[in-house]
């Protein structure tokens, strides 16, 4: 499916962007906006996503945030507002599209961009739909617990305003450090799409307050879907888990055997996209392709019984 290429203002740099056309059905379609998490960007395994959505009939925008892939702006700069002011801006452009149904779009993001999907949609009344797969929602409660030696390491690096790894190993200062989180997310880039990754972030967000979209799943207005990794190390599963269960209309998908970086291909990713489509499908086109989906037989989904 042919892809074109976009760019949108954000402050006083360009977002880059991909648009997949909606694969099926005349008028305005409905829109959902994808970004990643961290450092990650477009090419980086989301056009696996983004393709399975247009084909169900529903448009997908990907963009890349200020400062990483073939955005502008000051490179590797991160900070969780600045992208929360790139989800907005794309979110705008969504809307002014041509053949767009201003009023059916959804925000995906993965890893700390389902963070950033579930703060855009609480800000937004308009944003009908949600989805946030392996998410960081709250940096205190989900982060992997590093050794005394890297934390103080990580701490002099965000005071000094230095820049550290993205990943790393266990025994390094970088923002993900979780066993075997390297390996995966080097993995991903290789089968992405000519990646523009680069191994850099800046550190000085962390003397900020602690980024906690979490706060904003029990008020959540629109259907939420958090697709959990069970055996993920990178973003402990257990507050995403409780999170979707608080929140008004949440769903939640729990992938047994399955870490952080594992559905970006094969059977992993197959069960998580086909429980994403269908979770689309019936919130922005008004079908339920329950009992449709690969995933019933290439991987489990576990459905948590309710709390008590």
């Amino acid at each position: 499916m042919s892809r074109k290429e976009l760019t949108f203002p954000s402050g006083s740099d360009t977002c880059a962007a991909w648009l997949y056309p909606a694969g099926a059905d005349k008028g305005a379609r409905p829109i959902v906006v994808m970004a990643h998490g961290l450092t990650g960007t477009r090419r980086d395994r989301l056009g696996a996503f983004a393709g399975r959505f247009a084909a169900a009939g529903i448009v997908a925008l990907v963009f890349d945030y200020r400062g990483f892939g073939d955005s502008t702006g000051e490179p590797d700069l991160y900070e969780p507002s600045r992208q929360l002011e790139d989800w907005h801006a794309a979110i705008a452009l969504a809307r002014s599209l041509p053949d767009v149904d201003a009023g059916r779009v959804a925000a995906f993001g993965s890893s700390s961009g389902g963070g950033h999907a579930l703060a855009a949609a609480a800000a937004d009344p308009r944003v009908a739909a949600a989805i946030s797969q392996v998410p960081m929602l709250d940096r205190d409660t989900q982060s992997y617990s590093k050794p005394q030696q890297v934390v103080e390491e990580v701490k002099a690096a965000a005071a000094e305003g230095r820049y550290l790894p993205a990943v790393g190993q266990p025994d390094e200062a970088a923002f993900i450090s979780a066993p075997g989180a390297e390996i995966g997310w080097r993995r991903v880039v290789a089968i992405g799409e000519e990646s523009r990754w680069r191994n850099r972030c800046s550190a000085a967000w962390l003397l900020g307050p602690p980024y906690s979209p979490i706060q904003h799943a029990a008020s959540l207005h629109c259907p939420w879907l958090v697709c959990v990794a069970a055996d993920d190390q990178v973003a402990k599963p257990g507050p995403a888990i409780d999170a979707a269960r608080r929140a008004p209309r949440g769903e939640v998908r729990i992938y047994p055997g399955i870490d952080h970086f594992d559905i970006y291909d094969g059977p992993a990713h197959e069960a998580v996209v086909a429980d994403e489509v269908e979770f689309l499908s019936r919130h922005l086109l008004g079908r339920n392709l329950c009992g449709a989906t690969k995933a019933g037989s290439e991987l489990g989904r576990v459905h948590l019984p309710p709390s008590d």
